[in-house]
């Protein structure tokens, strides 16, 4: 009897030791079995998809957001009409040629030696967290996804499709070319394409999906956020200054300086609530919501003066956030009559 107890005894720990390997091994392999039941995820898969989330820059994302639903409610305004459906395809398209544009940006950081270990914010590919193969990939699928979201926008949207194309591929253009081709970024030039791109033209495209035309006063409304967001990259190529210049690239912060470039940030951080006092005060209350957030405006400034920059970039890209989601409210709370500009169709 006790050597039949012994012989259980070591039999189960035997399998209990076969259970632990073959889970390991499992996992080693990347393959997802189930394991006494339960499905094994592999630790490798849920890994690299983290890596291509990280690679997209999610955090960044509210510049493509707000600006997309500024000109979504200025359409309502205008038509007292609004396309959910149309909205959430816009959404979409402009994200998804967003996304890309940032992987293009890594892509040629990397290859043009700016971005180092230890010397760069997004480590995907100094790290080899994804292969250049991968960005370069997942980059053309984010365009082409664009493309047949901008494809379905023409479909249900009232506006001609040529008017759509013309301001989508500008768009398109213009993210790639930002690092991409002949670099505008490294020519002092990229500050040029984020007030194009996350302004005017989103806003613009936004505004054409659910109205079918074009109106110049989206251009004027975009401003607020198109500068809050050229802000972001101002203070990102001011702390990568150094950087920049042993690359090779030049920037609109080497050009000016230290001094000047924080002087240049306080203006394309604090201008915008200057014209919504202004504004808010002779048209309408309602725009003087995002006056909410200009204590935290305050606070960046202040760090940005005080060479805190490690972290300004994402935390001024929070409160783009904020300051457009208040923004857009704003707009949908007013009376068209009471929004400058505005005619209702």
């Amino acid at each position: 009897m006790q050597q039949h107890s012994s012989r259980t005894a070591v039999d189960s720990n035997d399998v209990n030791a076969c259970t632990v390997s073959a889970r390991q091994l499992l996992l080693v392999n990347g393959d997802a079995n189930r394991v006494n039941g339960a499905i094994l995820c592999p630790k490798s898969a849920v890994s690299k998809l983290s890596y291509y989330i990280y690679a997209l820059r999610p955090w960044s994302f509210s510049t493509s957001l707000t600006p997309v639903a500024l000109g979504a409610a200025l359409a309502y305004k205008t038509t007292n009409r609004f396309d959910a459906l149309l909205f959430l395809l816009t959404l979409v398209t402009v994200m998804a040629v967003h996304g890309a544009g940032n992987l293009v940006n890594t892509y040629y950081d990397y290859v043009k030696g700016i971005d180092k270990k230890d010397k760069c914010d997004d480590t995907t590919l100094v790290d080899r967290k994804l292969t250049v193969d991968d960005v370069n990939f997942t980059a053309i699928v984010l365009y082409v996804s664009g493309c047949v979201g901008c494809s379905l926008i023409a479909l249900l949207s009232p506006a001609r499709m040529v008017h759509l194309a013309l301001v989508y591929f500008g768009g398109l253009s213009c993210s790639f070319m930002y690092t991409g081709g002949i670099g505008l970024k490294y020519i002092a030039l990229g500050d040029v394409i984020v007030l194009t791109i996350f302004g005017p033209i989103s806003v613009l495209f936004s505004f054409m999906s659910q109205t079918g035309t074009w109106d110049l006063m989206c251009i004027l409304y975009a401003l607020p956020l198109a500068m809050n967001t050229e802000a972001i990259l101002h203070s990102n190529n001011t702390r990568d200054m150094e950087n920049d210049r042993k690359a090779g690239a030049v920037t609109i912060p080497i050009l000016i300086g230290a001094t000047c470039s924080h002087i240049l940030f306080a203006i394309l951080l604090l201008v915008p609530y200057i014209f919504f006092f202004v504004i808010g005060f002779h048209f309408n209350r309602w725009l003087m919501l995002p006056l909410i957030t200009i204590p935290k405006a305050f606070q960046i400034e202040r760090d940005f003066r005080n060479g805190q920059l490690q972290k300004i970039p994402k935390t001024t890209a929070k409160l783009n956030f904020y300051f457009g989601l208040f923004y857009v409210i704003a707009v949908g709370m007013s009376h068209p009559n009471n929004l400058p500009g505005i005619s209702v169709r």
